[in-house]
């Protein structure tokens, strides 16, 4: 009996990444207008800055910028969780980071699935924020027992995706025809259901509770809130938004804008109302699903994230209640502490980079320097910034807020707890400062045992 030969686990998640995209545009037609206007961003930026487009393209980054999406998830039980975790592993995809939005006020704690090697990511770096209702913040014992009644009732995987994902983990992977029909049987976890699996008043209820928590426990599945691309220049979508007929939210979330762009800024169109049915045939609407962009810059280490956090936090109170350009402007001014200039960030330990030789590095004979930086001012080794790959949890909560009408509690403020959700998802989040530093460390291996090879020829 012959095996069918298995597709990798890279082409699965390109095919799903893509199918996605194509559900979310006939859903959600202004994801196509965003589409469109951060492709045309994109290109004026590149025509302009010749040197950010030379970069992207030796270093394959303009392939990856067509096709990079994020999107974003919610369920509610660590059932739903665990399940999630097998099927995004049939993609490739990993659990990456915990993140607590409880101290923003949003009753959920989070982890990012997304692949977690370099080929991986170039071949297609597709995230889904994944986060995961805590019932336990719900301060009505009544309510939080319905939530959990109305969650025990539902199964948002269909019994094929089940024993596909079943069938991957037996045989260590896909054929090529299996991989088709994975990716058909998954993409109905994300579909849009507009008939919500309560009656209104049980709506009504839990929407009073918090706008997430009705919409995590009232519909048949954990439909995609928003499929987010990326561009290279958010403040100029930002800008454009409302000329397109996307009503921008008011400011962008992140670090201000900056030469040497770091870490992660976001901003989105206001999520859209949307008719429901409820059982009993009461019509109504609700509000969840939005449009998102995304700005990724350098990934910081421990102690530049440790600067970031201090300089945020302490620029909160002079920025709340900001137009977007007064806003920029003050978060600029609280930045101001913050190096925007690569060398400097890669000299004071705060941001990651990739070490490889340049072609006088391969072609020279650099005798037995170990000095990192005085083979980077030679010009035999060039130190290229690593893109940051994860989230950062304020601003995904700010995200949150803007598309839930700004609703929050601060009851559930500063009740994080990794080891219960990782209990939930079956496994261990990977620590995402880890993997940035064991990318940084190989690369600079690579450069030394190469020039050791060379001179030793």
């Amino acid at each position: 009996m012959n095996t069918p030969a298995l597709v990798s686990s890279d082409e699965i998640r390109d095919r799903f990444s893509t199918a996605m995209s194509a559900m979310y545009q006939a859903e959600v037609p202004q994801y196509e207008t965003l589409l469109e206007l951060v492709a045309q961003v994109n290109r004026e930026t590149l025509e302009r800055n010749t040197v950010l487009a030379e970069r992207l393209a030796a270093h394959d980054g303009l392939d990856r910028l067509g096709v990079e999406r994020h999107g974003a998830i919610r369920v509610g039980t660590p059932a739903e969780l665990a399940m999630l975790r097998r099927l995004f592993a049939v993609m490739g995809m990993h659990p990456v980071g915990y993140y607590d939005l409880s101290q923003a006020g949003v009753p959920v704690h989070s982890t990012a699935f997304r692949p977690v090697d370099e080929a991986a990511l170039s071949r297609n770096p597709f995230r889904v924020f994944t986060s995961l209702l805590r019932l336990e913040l719900i301060e009505s014992p009544a309510l939080r027992e319905r939530a959990a009644a109305i969650l025990a009732e539902r199964d948002i995987f269909t019994a094929n995706a089940r024993e596909l994902i079943a069938l991957s983990e037996s045989q260590g992977g896909l054929s090529d025809a299996q991989a088709d029909r994975f990716v058909t049987e998954a993409l109905e976890t994300f579909r849009w259901h507009r008939d919500a699996t309560v009656d209104l008043p049980t709506y009504e209820a839990l929407h009073a509770e918090h706008r997430l928590i009705a919409d995590v426990v009232c519909f048949r599945g954990p439909h995609i809130n928003h499929l987010t691309p990326r561009t290279l220049d958010i403040d100029e979508v930002q800008k454009r938004m409302s000329a397109a007929g996307m009503t921008p939210k008011e400011v962008i979330e992140g670090p201000p804008r900056r030469d040497c762009p770091i870490l992660l800024r976001q901003t989105s169109f206001k999520a859209l109302e949307e008719p429901t049915r409820f059982q009993g045939e009461r019509q109504g609407t609700h509000t969840a699903r939005f449009g998102e962009i995304e700005q990724r810059g350098v990934a910081l280490t421990g102690k530049g994230r440790a600067l970031y956090d201090r300089l945020l936090d302490a620029s909160r109170d002079n920025t709340q209640g900001l137009s977007h350009e007064a806003h920029q402007q003050a978060l600029a001014k609280a930045f101001a502490d913050f190096p925007d200039d690569e060398a400097e960030l890669r000299r004071r330990g705060l941001a990651f980079f990739e070490y490889r030789l340049t072609d006088a590095g391969r072609a020279a004979d650099a005798g037995m320097e170990t000095d990192l930086e005085a083979l980077i001012e030679q010009g035999l080794v060039e130190a290229r910034p690593i893109t940051y790959e994860d989230f950062l949890p304020v601003s995904a909560a700010g995200i949150f807020q803007s598309n839930l009408g700004g609703t929050q509690n601060d009851a559930y403020a500063g009740h994080a707890n990794r080891e219960a959700f990782e209990s939930a998802l079956g496994a261990a989040v990977t620590d995402e400062l880890a993997l940035y530093a064991e990318r940084e460390a190989a690369s600079k291996a690579r450069v030394f045992k190469t020039l050791a090879r060379t001179n030793t020829d």
